[in-house]
């Protein structure tokens, strides 16, 4: 495994969106077409403070397989809602979720099994080759003073060969629990949760 190190402070992340995303922060909405539109976006937000892991965070959604929504947490209680979609407009996204509404109030939408069905599929698929995978899992991380734990939310992103998306989750989990730093009471999201993204690369 090869981790990505990444560079302080906020990143630069060009066109490389294959859809664009809807934000809502409270009665704050827009329609983002890069990454850079939406931490421009967020940034114009007085109580949102951005650290250098937003950035990449939001681009490991995008050209992920995951179209779930994507929270991003800035307080105790309060997310920043991403969705992803094919609108370019604010005003189409709305004309199109208005549409899905509808066709759930017919039936034809699928249901949370056939899209619960649908990601396992995605995930298993077997597929050999260079993988890049991001999660986020609550490290444990001990207070020197008090002697006492915590959680703390700890991104992590690396490059792996392996059989599949989920073979990549797999050997990315396995290798955090194998580092003696990290303690083994930390927790590890489920790869079907928001906390994991995946990206095929190459072929091996």
């Amino acid at each position: 495994m090869h981790a990505q190190h990444e560079k302080k402070g906020l990143f630069i992340f060009f066109n490389i969106l294959f859809m664009n995303l809807f934000i809502r922060y409270f009665d704050h909405e827009t329609l983002a077409h890069n990454v850079n539109e939406a931490i421009a976006f967020l940034g114009s937000i007085n109580e949102i403070k951005l650290d250098g892991t937003v950035p990449g965070r939001i681009a490991n959604f995008l050209s992920s397989t995951n179209n779930y929504p994507f929270r991003l947490k800035i307080s105790y209680s309060n997310y920043v809602l991403f969705l992803k979609t094919e609108a370019e407009t604010i005003e189409e996204f709305h004309q199109l979720e208005q549409k899905n509404k509808e066709a759930k109030a017919e039936g034809k939408a699928m249901t949370p099994a056939d899209k619960k069905r649908s990601q396992m599929e995605a995930l298993n698929e077997n597929h050999p080759g260079w993988y890049e995978g991001s999660l986020t899992f609550k490290r444990v991380v001990v207070d020197k003073i008090t002697n006492k734990c915590k959680y703390i939310d700890t991104p992590f992103t690396v490059r792996c060969k392996a059989e599949s998306a989920m073979d990549c989750y797999n050997r990315i989990v396995s290798h955090l629990k194998n580092r003696q730093e990290i303690d083994p009471r930390s927790q590890y999201p489920s790869a079907r949760s928001n906390n994991f993204a995946f990206k095929f690369i190459s072929e091996s």
